[in-house]
């Protein structure tokens, strides 16, 4: 498990714009915000990933760097910045299960033949500029995610307040 204020691992994926992500090396002003994503197959991702697309903007004014992950294929994640309307959204791909194990991620089993046979779950992370964790949100299905104007207000708080992570008591 992830404690706040403790260093997260060093995420590392491929983009779909041909790059490589390191989260060590793309630290945001004052967060970065990692999104991790079921993948192509859920339409509750599709939804909830437009609308972080369309909140871009207003995470770089609060200076939150922004990326979206899955275990998906390339050629999965690259379809989905096809077919989702996601312009602007740094999009990750190739996770392993393990590394998401690492990040205390819910791992799946896929229950149709729409799913892929292993995945993992949402989760929300915000990193601070030192790479320590300051909070995070799990789920272990699609449904009951934190909405991204929430984060949004939460962000403008804490960096106007100075609030502190909680929860590594």
């Amino acid at each position: 498990m992830l404690i706040p204020t403790k260093k997260v691992p060093n995420l590392k994926v491929a983009l779909t714009n041909g790059d490589q992500w390191e989260l060590s090396s793309q630290l945001g002003e004052n967060f970065t915000m990692i999104v991790y994503y079921r993948g192509l197959h859920c339409p509750v991702c599709k939804n909830y990933l437009e609308d972080l697309a369309k909140k871009l903007e207003d995470f770089k004014e609060r200076g939150v760097n922004v990326i979206a992950v899955s275990a998906n294929t390339k050629e999965l994640a690259i379809e989905t910045t096809e077919k989702w309307k996601i312009p602007g959204l740094t999009l990750g791909y190739g996770m392993s299960i393990e590394e998401a194990r690492e990040w205390g991620l819910y791992v799946s089993n896929g229950i149709s033949d729409k799913e892929p046979k292993t995945f993992f779950e949402p989760g929300l992370f915000l990193i601070l500029p030192n790479q320590t964790l300051y909070a995070c949100s799990l789920q272990s299905m699609p449904f009951a995610r934190p909405e991204f104007k929430d984060v949004l207000n939460a962000i403008s708080y804490v960096n106007k307040t100075g609030y502190p992570a909680r929860g590594d008591a």
